[in-house]
């Protein structure tokens, strides 16, 4: 799971509980566990995320092979490589060319809209529009294609 999903659903809900219901296994690359503890300018989602005890996060630096640091940020480059090494299927990124080098290393791909659609396709009682303007309150704006796409569903 890639920082970008994570600060979307805390924006979304207030929490990850969401995960935990949704998926068996999450795995945060330490990667993405140091982008996220930094924090940004406003710590948004740092709590949330160290309060979520049923993320598994990875405690040790995962090696990057040259072809994914130098076309992708760290956590993307390591949310694929931990994929491929953990031989996961599906990787959680919102960012459109992590998702195309995803695809192109045979992993599916899904994000924070991704999650919440299967949310309610699981039963869980979920408002697109109010997670769309959750999401845009904590300044994560979605293209008109993916409101459309998710608010059509």
């Amino acid at each position: 799971m890639n920082t970008g999903p994570v600060i979307a659903l805390v924006a979304a809900f207030g929490s990850l509980d969401l995960l935990e219901k949704l998926f068996k296994r999450i795995i945060v690359p330490l990667e993405v566990c140091q982008e996220i503890d930094a924090g940004g300018s406003e710590n948004f989602a740092r709590e949330e995320f160290k309060s979520a005890d049923f993320l598994e996060k990875v405690e040790k630096p995962i090696e990057i092979p040259p072809y994914l640091s130098n076309a992708l940020d760290k956590g993307e480059s390591a949310v694929i490589q931990t994929a491929l090494e953990y031989r996961i299927d599906t990787v959680c990124m919102d960012e459109l060319a992590g998702r195309r080098i995803a695809r192109l290393n045979n992993l599916s791909t899904t994000g924070s809209v991704g999650v919440c659609l299967l949310a309610q396709e699981k039963g869980h009682k979920i408002l697109m529009s109010s997670v769309i303007e959750n999401m845009e309150k904590h300044g994560i704006y979605l293209s008109k294609e993916i409101k459309d796409f998710a608010l059509n569903r």
